[in-house]
């Protein structure tokens, strides 16, 4: 593990999640509920907070049948980010 960084294991020992679901968890609107059940929104907010307001990373791994771990990597320091100015 890196040194310069937290990482946060949440993991697990359910039915997995298939390959088809698992590369669309972070898209916004994605949902496996039925319809008017759920906003699909919650994974893809969590992926822009981590990934783009703290420059971390969300991962998601999973084996059908043997469960699934979310691992959350966020730097101790982030980066300076420079925001353009309008005048």
């Amino acid at each position: 593990m890196n040194a310069d960084a937290v990482s946060i294991h949440i993991i697990d020992n359910g039915l997995g999640i298939s390959e088809a679901v698992r590369t669309r968890l972070f898209d916004p609107f994605f949902t496996t509920k039925p319809v008017g059940k759920g906003t699909g929104l919650g994974l893809s907010i969590s992926y822009q907070i981590i990934v783009d307001k703290h420059q971390g990373t969300l991962e998601c791994y999973s084996t059908p049948g043997e469960g699934t771990k979310f691992e959350i990597v966020i730097p101790l320091q982030q980066k300076q980010q420079h925001k353009s100015r309008k005048f």
